[in-house]
């Protein structure tokens, strides 16, 4: 996959690895007016698409996991997020390429500040996230492919987590009952 080449070759190479056809592919992108020709060809492939309207992260960690029906995610998401997905996908052995998205005056200003020279650098997963030692941790906030989100009882709350850690290759997931102090509580399993 080349981040500069056109989406129905990069389609074509990712079903290729996945041992897949083109047309069973889902694609998450960004429902983003900046989207429209990406989603076009994406479209024009025959892949499915699925658009969120957040939760960039949550996507391209679960394109990693087996099981979530996410092949892929394309677009341009926030750089924090490019970088914390890029750890979580350290640890689950997975791939992303990213670029700055340099559009104003002040990002060329900010890029500058921080020492970089090559604004149309291609960075990969472990230039993103370098580091042997690299823990992942993550809760549902709302619901998703990956994590269910935060659900409200009488006596409390219940929270989804994901933990990925990289020199182990452990993924946990972690379903958790948060019970107020009350005398009188009941654990509800669902």
């Amino acid at each position: 996959m080349e981040l500069d080449a056109p989406v129905a070759d990069n389609l074509k190479a990712i079903a290729k690895r996945l041992n897949r056809r083109v047309e069973d592919l889902v694609i998450i992108v960004l429902d983003r007016p900046r989207h429209e020709k990406l989603i076009a060809d994406i479209r024009a492939t025959g892949a499915r698409i699925r658009l969120i309207s957040d939760g960039d992260l949550s996507a391209g960690i679960s394109a990693a996991v087996i099981g979530t029906g996410v092949h892929a995610v394309m677009g341009t998401g926030g750089a924090p997020e490019g970088v914390l997905t890029a750890a979580a996908l350290r640890c689950l052995n997975g791939e992303i390429l990213a670029r700055l998205v340099v559009s104003k005056p002040e990002h060329h200003e900010r890029i500058g500040q921080m020492g970089i020279k090559d604004p149309k650098r291609i960075y990969k997963t472990d230039e993103l996230a370098p580091g042997k030692k690299i823990i992942f941790a993550c809760t549902g906030v709302t619901g998703g492919n990956l994590l269910r989100g935060v659900r409200f009882f009488g006596e409390g709350t219940r929270t989804h987590s994901l933990i990925l850690t990289y020199d182990d290759r452990q993924v946990r997931f972690i379903d958790t009952v948060h019970l107020y102090k009350r005398d009188d509580i009941k654990v509800v399993f669902y």
